[in-house]
């Protein structure tokens, strides 16, 4: 490393955020980039430690000691083809990757993680900036043509692989726009939305092409794909989610998380909302249920709608503040995590169930009538309370992808989560030349095995059509 004993001299300083009272007012991403010169000993900080363990965090396989060593050399151009080797959007898990690699890396012994996560972004942000990202362009084309269902970042990175390698790709997307769950579920305050539109260019240089609008298993059948490509690649979501069958749930305004977030990321973006039911947080008290990322998007985003109040309610218990180090270490910790949009303002609450949902008298929800619970999820007596709600939003996770539609149709194997079942080797379902990747693969997952999985599913395409494949796992 160019500076062995950086992590002794430079304490870790990570991006910071603009202030509470000021986001709030607006759906702009709010991390303020680092200066260069806190780049270079942010790098500088990266350990010489012989097994770089941050490795065992990144699903992407990202080369992360070379690129933070090339930052702290200043060898911008070189880190960025570093990152790009590994990674086809850093823009994406840039911003909102939850960093298992900082969880991974030796210097998370003491709490002090390189800021990996922050220079990833600051690489791929350069390389946007001094023009250095172009389209990739084959040489010579297969003749092979494959169809992707889904176009979030499974779907893209697999589209792009492919593409690359010369196969004649086509994307079917059931929205209007491209990106799944990174245009529609994450709020544009945590990553705007022209960080997809400029690789949705770059990908039709590169010739692959977006068919949007278009719902496979409803607009179209997709034995139709079955029979008109020669691979076809599953990679849509897993959006049926979770619900909670208890009295009143029928109320009006107790609603999915997903049928709320999207509905603001379309007003950002100046689509319609469509033909359905408007919800929103405004002049509201808002209860979201559900402690992941998920409900911290809705807190956030109901903040800028202007909500009265929002609490955030968890039926598991507290997690510690500080992890075990000697349990846990390098493995992902399970503890105590606030979010900028928790610290935004919401009232959170653990070990909590909620029992029913009161009517005000005109069939809308006015209130959830809840109970604490005990680490087995038995209900603790005597301790049941009422918190007040306008509005109710369901963050409690997906199960699987929906069965209807286009995976009743195909009719492939599913494992015993309901989602679509294939091994990490071929990705292949057990219909004849169809492939799966992402959530709807493996489940409710993040960004970079999205990306991750996209990839590795390509060059099981590329192997299964052309009998050997040059592109990496």
């Amino acid at each position: 490393m160019g500076k062995v004993t950086g992590f002794k001299e430079f304490e870790r300083v990570d991006r910071p955020y603009r202030p509470a009272e000021e986001r709030v007012e607006h759906y702009q991403e709010f991390v303020e980039p680092l200066a260069p010169k806190e780049l270079n000993q942010q790098a500088a900080r990266c350990m010489d430690c012989g097994i770089p363990y941050c490795h065992t965090g990144c699903p992407v396989n990202n080369i992360i000691p070379d690129f933070n060593d090339l930052v702290y050399r200043e060898e911008w151009y070189d880190a960025w083809i570093t990152l790009d080797s590994t990674n086809n959007f850093p823009e994406f898990t840039g911003r909102i990757c939850p960093a298992p690699c900082e969880a991974a890396c030796t210097l998370n012994i003491d709490d002090n993680p390189v800021t990996i996560k922050t220079m990833e972004c600051a690489i791929v942000d350069r390389a946007w900036q001094e023009g250095w990202i172009e389209p990739k362009i084959p040489e010579t084309q297969t003749g092979k043509r494959v169809a992707i269902v889904g176009s979030g970042p499974a779907g893209m990175a697999a589209a792009q692989q492919l593409a690359r390698r010369g196969h004649d790709v086509t994307v079917y997307e059931k929205f209007k726009k491209i990106g799944g769950l990174l245009r529609y579920g994450i709020p544009d305050f945590k990553m705007e939305k022209h960080h997809i539109d400029r690789r949705q260019k770059q990908m039709e240089a590169e010739g692959v092409t977006f068919a949007t609008g278009i719902h496979i298993g409803v607009d179209k059948p997709v034995q139709s794909l079955v029979d008109g490509f020669d691979a076809v690649i599953l990679a849509g979501g897993a959006e049926a989610p979770r619900d909670l069958p208890v009295p009143g749930r029928d109320l009006e305004g107790i609603e999915f998380a997903m049928d709320f977030l999207p509905q603001q990321n379309r007003r950002v973006g100046g689509e319609p909302v469509g033909n359905v039911k408007e919800i929103l947080a405004t002049g509201k008290h808002v209860v979201v249920i559900g402690g992941g990322d998920t409900g911290s998007d809705c807190i956030g985003t109901s903040f800028r709608q202007k909500a009265l109040s929002v609490t955030q309610i968890e039926i598991m218990p507290q997690p510690p503040e500080k992890e075990d180090k000697g349990l846990t270490w390098p493995n992902w910790p399970m503890k105590m995590r606030t979010s900028s949009s928790q610290e935004e303002g919401a009232d959170r609450d653990w070990s909590v169930m909620t029992k029913s949902f009161e009517d005000d008298g005109n069939g809308n929800v006015s209130a959830l009538n809840c109970v604490k619970v005990d680490g087995d999820f038995n209900e603790v007596p005597g301790s049941e309370f009422q918190i007040k709600a306008d509005l109710v939003l369901l963050a409690m996770g997906f199960i699987h992808p929906v069965h209807e539609g286009m995976i009743a149709e195909l009719d492939p194997a599913l494992d015993g989560r309901g989602n679509v079942e294939a091994n990490t080797v071929a990705y292949k379902s057990s219909v004849e030349k169809v492939f799966t990747a992402g959530d709807m693969r493996r489940g409710q997952s993040l960004v970079v095995w999205a990306i991750r999985e996209g990839r590795q599913c390509a060059r099981s395409v590329d192997e299964y059509l052309m009998g050997s494949t040059t592109l990496p796992r």
